[in-house]
């Protein structure tokens, strides 16, 4: 592990903070006006590259220009590199360490796309570094750590888009759906069930050595301290080239110590246009229950007993007590996407289609003019960066801001919580905490690693 140095960075803004300045932008200068570039293009890095971070940073390239990259699996990084250099005809700096990249003065933002348990960690020490922010969904790995970034983004002003770029991208699906609601061609929502697949279980995943080009102990961070585990058969198609089975990589995303499964993976997509539709951005679900699920491992006081596979839930069906009476299910059964039905009618909404008569109905009943940008805020933006650099440039939240991102995911997160214990947990959409249950309560917050703490300025 790089050393746990304090940083230059550090004792200025603990210096700005005492004086009571709560925010980094600067008074003069370009940075105040949103970013530094000659050719009026931000200065992007990109920390955390395999799979989504590629994706996000070759999807960037059009409007950005990327100084740096950074990963903890050096041969990630080198591959990285060489695409990227490709990609925008200039070399990128590479590091390991992601500080490094948080300590240039170049860079406007940062896009995050490591592990969920690193993304709290580097966003709240992006923002106090002055950089805005772009991080992969999910944004938390806990309720605490939602509310923890939406007062940096308060106290810093810093601009910080979730990758969920189902509000912007897929054709503009999904924001007819939301128009559809609004325009009243459902009548009142009485339920959304939103399909969001399961998870496969694992066999018992023997210890085994750390693959040559990778820091295990960096990768693991404010995770608690295990060995690296995996079994020969390497993965294939999207994701592939690294073992199918492990505590590592993809397979991040079964594990409750690095993710919280299909819950926080596409369910993080679709839980949160469900939000949308019913326009419960700024509210909450009174109790979320587990009607059925089936967990790979047992669990004792909401941990995990075995620790050898796979823990998050393979298969599920939760009902969530939504206000005004709508009732939400997700389940890992059916198809992948999002059914509304209301007291009018129902239609059906995912990446690839939207069906249902109240769609059918639009040839003959389009919707008001101006109805897909009245939901998205304004014009739809060609994609997910660009909404973001247009809200880096006006110094404004974009589409899919902390305060929505974290409300839906309060759902995803309570839904996990609740099977973990194997009972009901009601919630307080006000206090945004469980209500009459101190041991769930607890894992609303988790305790980081010592030396991988938050630098909190």
């Amino acid at each position: 592990m790089p050393s746990r140095r304090p940083t230059s960075r550090r004792r200025f803004l603990q210096g700005t903070l005492a004086a009571g300045t709560l925010t980094i932008l600067g008074t003069s200068g370009k940075r105040a006006r949103g970013y530094q570039s000659a050719n009026d293009r931000p200065v992007f890095a990109t920390i955390g590259l395999r799979n989504q971070g590629w994706a996000i940073t070759a999807k960037s390239t059009p409007f950005a220009d990327f100084a740096a990259l950074a990963d903890v699996d050096a041969n990630v990084l080198a591959h990285n590199v060489e695409k990227t250099e490709k990609r925008q005809g200039k070399r990128p700096d590479a590091y390991k360490d992601y500080r490094r990249v948080l300590d240039r003065k170049d860079i406007d933002a940062v896009m995050i796309a490591t592990p969920d348990h690193w993304h709290t960690k580097i966003a709240v020490e992006a923002m106090y570094a002055g950089k805005d922010v772009y991080c992969e969904k999910p944004l938390t790995l806990t309720i605490a750590e939602g509310k923890l970034l939406e007062k940096v983004v308060q106290q810093t002003g810093r601009v910080l888009q979730v990758g969920t770029m189902q509000r912007t991208e897929c054709g503009q699906r999904f924001l007819k759906a939301v128009a559809l609601v609004r325009a009243g061609r459902v009548g009142r929502v009485k339920k959304v069930t939103c399909g969001i697949g399961g998870m496969v279980a694992s066999p018992s995943i023997p210890v085994a050595p750390v693959p040559d080009g990778l820091d295990w102990d960096f990768w693991l961070g404010p995770a608690p301290e295990v060995p690296y585990r995996a079994l020969p058969e390497i993965r294939k198609g999207y994701g592939g080239g690294v073992p199918l089975y492990s505590n590592c990589h993809y397979s991040f995303r079964n594990w409750y110590e690095y993710a919280g499964g299909k819950l926080t993976d596409w369910g993080a997509h679709h839980v949160d246009i469900a939000c949308w539709v019913l326009d419960a951005q700024k509210t909450g679900p009174s109790k979320v229950t587990p009607l059925e699920f089936t967990s790979p491992v047992e669990f004792k006081d909401g941990y995990p007993v075995v620790h050898d596979r796979y823990n998050t839930a393979t298969s599920f069906r939760i009902r969530v007590d939504m206000p005004n009476d709508v009732e939400m299910i997700i389940t890992s059964e059916g198809d992948n996407g999002i059914l509304v039905e209301g007291t009018q009618g129902r239609f059906f909404v995912n990446r690839g289609r939207i069906t249902g008569k109240p769609v059918e109905e639009l040839e003959s009943h389009p919707l008001p003019d101006g109805a897909i940008e009245q939901v998205y805020g304004g014009k739809v933006a060609r994609n997910h960066t660009e909404n973001f650099i247009d809200a880096m440039k006006a110094r404004r939240q974009p589409i899919s801001d902390v305060w929505s991102h974290n409300r839906m995911l309060e759902i995803c997160h309570l839904s996990n919580i609740a099977m973990r214990f194997s009972r009901a947990v009601a919630w307080d959409p006000h206090k945004r905490e469980i209500v009459g249950d101190d041991q769930a309560n607890a894992l609303l917050t988790r305790e980081y690693r010592k030396g991988f703490e938050i630098e909190m300025g």
